[in-house]
């Protein structure tokens, strides 16, 4: 029998026991095994080490790993939930879990295991050398799957910076069956502490020379926005869980052909379009990257050039997924990041306006359900990206909430103004013109309150006239 201490764990592997040789992989995928580890109520609050605040069934987040692990086109083998009354800091299973689960792996023949809780780096370590097979925490998987979607240089160096600064405190000898997706940073070590604090060296070097490229890329976006407050167009930002439907909704919206994929992360790199809204308010819209419980710290830091669009926005539109069962608990922990971002969501007619995506996968009943509570709540729109419901009424909510800082005032211009008139359609709203014979002409116009203070100062603040929408 097997000694089934968590130190006999250490001592399994000796040289007189050969590591096990797995049959061949026929199919070229990853031969998996998926964990979800069930804590105690108390447990979890100590376990939580990304952002979110919402609550989910132990079996929605067994499947949220595993369709995590299907993003990556990993072969699932098995998956299951684990109870864990009391962690090991050891192998945070017990040592007869760890036994019964080595048992399952060896039977899948399964190559990684795919554990749904951030794991230590001993952690990591000991459950990979009692299993004989590759080990990833949900960290690291959510960092493989980024590094696999990321396109863009920028998109690349914030998935680099993520990656190195998790792996920085795990260099140790391990299984490199996932190498490819880390770009040849992933997985580092050597068999001394000499060669691990050179490992370190240079993991900080790189380190340094990402930040300092990120950094430029923060500045050249700031530019970018500054140039585009010299454009009357206000901005809005998607934001929402993973897998909400937020590029597909932006391809509706803008006719934009953006990667809309039913898996979790399509999107990754930021998109930007312009939008145009039923009264002729013009606007620019902007896809992010997807939120998702306990999402690692590293990937917030990383992508923080990216979610400044979010702060910079003027209006911020979270799509959430209504017809999942788990919306509540994606909600909050949208709002978890947001939070961190310095934005309220739960502000009465803030910045935020709710889109409840996906009515179509809903019953008639759950859809008149939907649709009452979204009448009882007027940050909320029921919509369908894929059939269209509901996007005209989405498009004039917009539209309002867009203008409610806007003033909308009436100006006259004679015939000799035309430098006036060229400044005013380039940075304001021109909503109507009318000739007023002789060659002057009455504009109806829409313009930012940062805007206003100029106007004045070039037409005469006595010109400016109050105008009905």
């Amino acid at each position: 029998m097997r000694p089934t201490n968590p130190k006999a764990l250490k001592r399994k592997k000796t040289p007189a026991e050969p590591r096990r040789e797995r049959e061949p992989n026929e199919t070229g995928r990853v031969r998996t095994v998926v964990l979800s580890p069930v804590l105690a109520p108390v447990t979890r609050k100590l376990h939580r080490t990304g952002t979110g605040a919402g609550e989910r069934s132990p079996t929605a987040r067994l499947e949220e790993a595993v369709g995590l692990a299907l993003a990556l086109d990993l072969d699932i083998r098995a998956s299951g939930l684990v109870p864990v009354s009391r962690p090991k800091p050891a192998t945070l299973f017990g040592a007869g879990k760890v036994e019964e689960l080595e048992g399952l792996i060896r039977g899948e023949d399964a190559e990684l295991v795919i554990v749904d809780l951030a794991l230590t780096p001993v952690q990591q370590r000991n459950l990979e050398t009692a299993w004989n097979a590759k080990v990833l925490d949900r960290t690291g998987l959510i960092l493989e799957i980024f590094g696999e979607r990321a396109r863009t240089r920028e998109g690349r160096l914030q998935v680099e910076l993520a990656h190195l600064v998790y792996q920085k405190s795990r260099l140790v000898r391990s299984w490199t069956h996932l190498e490819r997706q880390r770009g040849g940073h992933g997985f580092l070590g050597g068999p001394g502490e000499t060669q691990i604090e050179t490992d370190r060296r240079l993991i900080s070097e790189r380190i340094d020379v990402i930040r300092r490229e990120l950094e430029q890329v923060r500045r050249t976006r700031a530019l970018h926005r500054k140039s585009r407050e010299r454009v009357p167009y206000p901005t809005v930002a998607l934001v929402g869980y993973t897998n909400a439907g937020k590029s597909t909704l932006f391809n509706a919206l803008t006719g934009a052909g953006v990667l809309a994929e039913d898996t979790l992360f399509a999107t990754l790199d930021p998109t930007i379009r312009s939008l145009r809204l039923p009264g002729g308010t013009k606007a620019v819209l902007s896809d992010t990257v997807g939120f998702i419980s306990n999402l690692p710290t590293t990937l917030i830091a990383a992508f923080r050039a990216t979610l400044e669009e979010v702060q910079e926005a003027d209006l911020i539109l979270h799509v959430r997924d209504i017809a999942d069962a788990a919306t509540g608990s994606q909600r909050a922990d949208v709002n978890a990041v947001l939070s961190e971002l310095g934005i309220d969501a739960d502000e009465a007619l803030g910045r935020v306006l709710e889109v409840w995506n996906k009515s179509d996968l809903l019953d008639e009943t759950g859809r008149q359900r939907v649709e009452n509570e979204s009448h009882r709540e007027p940050g909320a729109v029921v919509v369908s990206a894929v059939t269209g419901f509901g996007l005209d009424a989405l498009r004039s909510k917009i539209e309002r909430r867009l203008n409610r800082t806007r003033d909308v005032l009436r100006i006259e211009l004679g015939p000799d103004e035309g430098s006036l008139e060229n400044w005013i359609y380039e940075n304001c709203e021109v909503v109507e013109r009318s000739n007023l014979g002789e060659g002057a002409t009455a504009l109806r116009i829409r313009i930012a309150p940062q805007k206003l203070h100029m106007l004045a100062r070039l037409a005469g603040s006595a010109r400016l006239g109050e105008a009905a929408e």
